[in-house]
């Protein structure tokens, strides 16, 4: 059973909502993971998103349990995209240390896009789209702007990272950023092939989260030394992993990947957003002109388009304007239904 294709715009702006709300959740995880600064890099990466998808496979059992034929149809899918959850926030949480938060994420969420893009592409056969690629270059710009004027307020005080450490946080960031757009591709397809979002994204982040038990048993120690550490390895887990990602895949059920992945360019706006209101830093007003740029390329991502009313052709119309020797259409083949990614 495959599910349709061209879903009406009603159903496009509750998926674009789904993914901007839990794009906001992702946007306070740098600021949780300022109150447990004992606690590394890979600890809390293989916290939220190992515990969090064991989460899901857990609350979506009963769904994988009934759509298991499905799932095994396309197992290459599944073990793709849970390989891709176990490296994503390794590498992304990672990069942020590195090379500092904004630089980490901006690199991490601003290069997802371009990597679905590329992947649909190549994989899917998907064409880009005069709209998306709008968006695309309004977000990218912003995030780029974004992370100049943190990085250049960051690299300019007492803790400034080196260049090597830098650069290696920037190439983390850009392996989190293919990861994170090849689990969001593989959900896409799943859901596209007939399996319910529960069911995708709870085979897909279960078995990631299976992945980083490891790493959470190997690094996971300081989550256990104090009330805050394990209050905010918690929230990390329940709110923008656990609930944050069935949010993402109620949305993947109703735009592209290329589109969920733009759309979570409000991820870094509101990383900065709150630094500035919670933690206390500065932004610059560069920064603030990002933040605008990234909320333009949501309008025109989001804001719904008018189509003109079907026009309607008899069968004998069509007919007599075939050419000879050619098959004529009939009226419901006549204008295929527009995906999406065709905005």
């Amino acid at each position: 059973m495959t599910r349709p294709t061209g879903p009406v715009s009603g159903s496009v702006g509750v998926g674009s909502l789904c993914v901007l709300v839990a794009s906001v959740l992702w946007g306070t995880t740098g600021t949780a993971a300022t109150f447990a600064p004992a606690v590394g890099p890979l600890a809390i990466g293989a916290a939220a998103m190992g515990l969090g998808g064991l989460l899901q496979a857990l609350v979506a059992a009963p769904r994988i349990a009934r759509e298991m034929s499905a799932l095994r149809a396309q197992r290459g899918v599944v073990v793709l995209g849970a390989l891709a959850v176990g490296a994503y926030p390794l590498a992304f949480y990672t990069a942020m240390h590195l090379a500092g938060v904004a630089a980490g994420t901006v690199v991490s969420i601003g290069s997802a896009p371009l990597a679905s893009a590329v992947i649909e592409r190549v994989v899917d056969k998907r064409r880009l789209t005069r709209r998306w690629m709008t968006g695309a270059a309004l977000g990218l710009s912003g995030t780029v702007l974004l992370c100049l004027a943190e990085a250049a307020q960051a690299h300019s005080g007492p803790g400034a990272h080196s260049v090597r450490t830098t650069v290696l946080g920037v190439g983390l960031g850009l392996v989190a950023g293919f990861t994170y757009a090849l689990y969001s591709w593989a959900a896409h397809r799943l859901i596209s092939g007939g399996v319910s979002s529960g069911a995708a994204m709870g085979a897909v982040f279960g078995l990631g989260g299976l992945l980083l038990l490891p790493v959470l048993l190997a690094t996971g120690a300081p989550l256990f030394g104090s009330w805050s550490n394990a209050a905010v390895g918690t929230y990390m887990a329940l709110v923008p992993m656990f609930t944050g990602y069935v949010l993402f895949g109620w949305g993947l059920a109703h735009v592209p990947a290329s589109t969920a992945t733009t759309l979570s360019l409000l991820e870094p706006a509101v990383a900065a957003v709150l630094a500035v209101l919670v933690v206390g830093e500065r932004l610059p007003p560069l920064g603030w002109t990002g933040i605008a740029l990234v909320v333009g390329c949501l309008a025109v991502l989001t804001t719904p388009t008018r189509t003109a009313p079907p026009t309607r052709t008899s069968p004998r119309a069509l007919v007599s304007e075939a050419e000879p020797g050619e098959r004529a259409e009939s009226p419901e083949k006549a204008t295929p239904a527009r995906h999406p990614a065709e905005w």
